[in-house]
């Protein structure tokens, strides 16, 4: 298949929309779902479920994963990185609201530019990012202080968000991990299943030895939350995704990837009715505006070829 990318079409347009919208409302699912089977319960199990489906999907391919060719070290690594990720999530929706993890996951792009700055020459930031990193980080406190003072926030909800933040900033780490490593070179296929192996084996014994893996009830409304994040989400949307940047510039679909958090906060608050205070929404918008800063001189150079300009590096 040819290498060339194209620019984002109607249909490349509507099938980020439908992946924004899936990785938005996940927290909400898993919240929906935890009086029945707890968050870490949740996060254990619909990744044993998607490893399983991806292990299926290698086999199916003749793709066969060897540890000799240097990544299992890495993909070790990213698989802890990983299961921190959701280990954070899991205990941060049981202190806060959903809409607040959807937010602060999403200050991944400042962490991974600063943890690739110090990492790889090549992925120096320039001034303007160095702006956008403030801005964004002046989001995050004005998400957290601004709440605070309206009164809305109990020490019980500021660790939770913080938990998010913390989810986050592994999540940058795992993506910093394999930027720099062996995996970069790896199929899709196989730094996904690292990280999801790397997941369950994580989460599993922490939700049994805390318990919340001891007392399950699987209503229909368990089952449908775990369907939905193993198979929909953890499965199906991120192969969706790698399809997607084999045939599309990744600047056009990296653009509507900052809509999720956009969903995860409306589906808060319209299907678990949380409040979105006024200085959330400003430090939410402050956060989304300095991601795009951050990420707009990667997303240039990944446009460049399309532009007929001197080609750039595409980067997921």
């Amino acid at each position: 298949m040819s290498t060339l990318r194209r620019p984002v079409d109607g249909f490349a347009l509507a099938t980020m929309l439908l992946l924004c919208a899936l990785w938005g409302v996940q927290q909400v699912a898993i919240k929906l779902a935890a009086s029945d089977i707890p968050p870490l319960a949740q996060m254990a199990l619909r990744s044993g479920l998607a490893a399983l489906l991806v292990g299926l999907l290698c086999l199916l391919r003749g793709e066969r994963l060897d540890v000799r060719d240097g990544t299992w070290r890495p993909g070790l690594l990213s698989g802890v990185l990983f299961g921190a990720e959701f280990l954070f999530i899991g205990e941060g929706l049981r202190h806060t609201h959903a809409s607040h993890i959807a937010v602060f996951l999403y200050t991944a792009p400042v962490f991974t530019a600063l943890g690739l700055h110090w990492r790889i020459p090549s992925e120096r930031l320039r001034r303007v990012q160095w702006v956008g990193i403030l801005v964004a980080f002046a989001g995050i406190m004005l998400a957290f202080g601004g709440g605070w003072l309206e009164g809305g926030i109990t020490p019980r909800m500021l660790w939770g968000d913080t938990l998010g933040l913390l989810a986050g900033l592994s999540w940058s780490a795992t993506t910093v991990v394999v930027r720099g490593s062996s995996l970069s070179e790896a199929r899709p296929t196989h730094t996904l299943l690292y990280q999801l192996l790397g997941g369950f084996a994580l989460l599993l014994p922490i939700a049994l030895f805390t318990g919340q893996a001891s007392h399950l009830s699987m209503t229909g409304t368990a089952w449908t939350s775990l369907l939905f994040q193993g198979v929909i989400v953890s499965f199906a949307s991120y192969l969706v995704w790698f399809w997607l940047l084999r045939r599309y510039l990744a600047s056009g679909l990296s653009v509507f990837s900052f809509m999720t958090p956009v969903f995860g906060v409306t589906a808060g608050w319209l299907v678990l009715r949380e409040p979105v205070g006024l200085f959330f929404i400003l430090g939410a918008a402050l956060v989304l505006a300095g991601i795009l800063i951050v990420s707009a001189p990667g997303l240039l150079r990944a446009a460049a070829p399309a532009a007929g300009l001197r080609p750039g590096r595409i980067v997921p």
